[in-house]
């Protein structure tokens, strides 16, 4: 026990003083400077190029969205998130080593060029998230935290990151062992991690483009609109279009939906006139009772 309690101690000033540095210290392998950096980059083309050219520069919820990522890019971790995924790693390796198992690594890819690990770990951990999302339409314990990614209701490159922190704590667990077993150790996973964000925010900027016919390879504003769809098709229930960086994983199963131009659809998911429209009650929102399913 006293392990796990020197761990949970770490974590928080392991954190914290990472979070310190990060920001102190500007650097090519900064995610806090990169993460401002393509943001801005993004709201500057949102702003010289709008698909909505009658949609406001700070449009509905921008600062709430603003608010969102810092939140899930770093404050969650500090207020938790990291001691608590910590303690669960390790909570892992002690359970495996019962067994006498030190790791689970079942594919070594550290000899092979750096372009290729990160391929490799960009194209799994998609094909990892693209199935939770479509999970996370499908089991209606796992909608009720979806639905403030789906409270959005004017899209901006912010909205990216307006996701319930328990949705970290689900894509994370179920990516780990499957990362974990190709023994992923290298440095540039920023390099990964960073590309997707960019991918994001334009996904869900005001911009309207879909990459001729890479469209079928990488997700676009184009074609994510239509995820956030208000009314949804007979046929698909649960939503269409659940890729966040690749739309390959939707043409290749099935799940790919652009039946017109979606620049003026209504966004936001059935019932969403009674959603709370602040940050606090947002969080607390899945936990009621009366949205227990």
């Amino acid at each position: 026990m006293e392990k796990y309690l020197n761990i949970i101690a770490n974590s928080f000033s392991g954190y914290f003083n990472y979070l310190v540095n990060e920001i102190s210290n500007p650097s090519w392998t900064n995610y806090f400077y990169w993460l401002i950096g393509l943001s801005l980059l993004v709201w500057v083309l949102e702003i010289l190029i709008p698909w909505r050219k009658d949609q406001k520069i700070f449009r509905k919820d921008f600062w709430l969205d603003t608010f969102y990522i810092l939140f899930n890019f770093f404050l969650f971790s500090l207020v938790g998130y990291n001691a608590i995924s910590n303690v669960a790693v390790e909570l892992f390796n002690d359970f495996l080593g019962i067994f006498g198992i030190t790791n689970i690594i079942a594919i070594e890819v550290q000899n092979f060029p750096v372009w290729v690990q990160l391929l490799i770990m960009f194209v799994i951990a998609d094909f990892i998230q693209w199935n939770v999302h479509r999970q996370l339409h499908k089991q209606p314990w796992l909608w009720e935290f979806h639905k403030v990614h789906h409270s959005v209701k004017e899209m901006g490159f912010a909205a990216q990151f307006r996701f319930h922190f328990m949705e970290t704590i689900v894509y994370k667990t179920v990516q780990y062992i499957p990362l974990a077993m190709i023994g992923f150790g290298i440095q540039q996973f920023f390099v990964v991690h960073m590309f997707a964000v960019f991918i994001g925010h334009l996904n869900h900027a005001n911009v309207g483009w879909n990459y001729g016919i890479f469209g079928y390879l990488l997700n676009n504003p184009k074609m994510h609109i239509w995820h956030h769809s208000k009314e949804l098709p007979k046929d698909r229930p649960y939503g269409m279009n659940f890729g966040l960086s690749l739309s390959i994983w939707d043409y290749l199963f099935g799940t790919a939906y652009i039946p017109q131009e979606g620049k003026d659809i209504e966004l936001g998911f059935k019932g969403d006139e009674d959603f709370p429209e602040d940050f606090k009650n947002q969080m607390v929102f899945p936990f009621r009772k009366k949205n227990a399913q």
